[in-house]
């Protein structure tokens, strides 16, 4: 692909960075900014310089916020004594978008996958034990992707939670295995949030 501009070739190559974005929708998209006036392009790159500079991570859940506490932790409307614990961001918005769970989250921040490295003192998990040691929550469902790590990770928080007097729940089984929760359609998703049921660890 050949540039006219120095400009135009450093534009493409920054939009081509983001996962799903080829060279040819990199172009298209700065071709489709260079249209618009001077103001709309700037509000485009101050919402990203501003968003970059000021999210944080909710001290409670892990969820992405803009303050110390997320919008669903803060929420009283939420019930306190349901906790979903989700392998990231991606997961706890597709789960959101159901309409169909009311509690509050726990973000782990990955799977525990020895192949790639990841253990547990890599993820959120003793933070999810303290918060289940503050008595408030009654049940902990698992949403995790149902892969052989997701499934490995699952054991592990259940062995580690349940001799602290909480119940382990997983979601149904609506999603197939070795999928991913945030590729799943709403209403699938939504009943197998609804249709969980106890997690057994022997």
């Amino acid at each position: 692909m050949t540039f006219s501009s120095k400009l135009i070739e450093k534009a493409v190559e920054a939009f081509a960075s983001l996962p799903g974005i080829g060279r040819k929708t990199a172009l298209r998209l700065v071709l489709h900014l260079l249209k618009q006036d001077s103001s709309t392009t700037e509000q485009f790159a101050s919402a990203l310089v501003a968003m970059r500079a000021g999210i944080r991570e909710c001290s409670r859940c892990y969820n992405l916020a803009d303050e110390a506490v997320c919008h669903i932790c803060a929420d009283a409307r939420r019930d306190r004594s349901l906790v979903c614990v989700v392998e990231n961001i991606r997961d706890l918005m597709a789960i959101e978008d159901t309409g169909q769970y009311r509690g509050l989250y726990h973000v782990l921040g990955g799977i525990i996958s020895p192949i790639d490295g990841i253990g547990p003192g890599d993820l959120n998990i003793e933070a999810l034990a303290d918060r289940v040691k503050e008595g408030d929550i009654r049940e902990v469902i698992m949403a995790i992707s149902p892969t052989i790590e997701g499934e490995t990770t699952i054991y592990y928080l259940s062995k580690k939670l349940q001799p602290l007097g909480v119940q382990v729940s997983a979601i149904a089984r609506g999603v197939s295995f070795g999928g991913d929760l945030e590729y799943a359609d709403e209403l699938t998703l939504g009943r197998s949030i609804v249709a969980r049921t106890p997690y057994a660890t022997k």
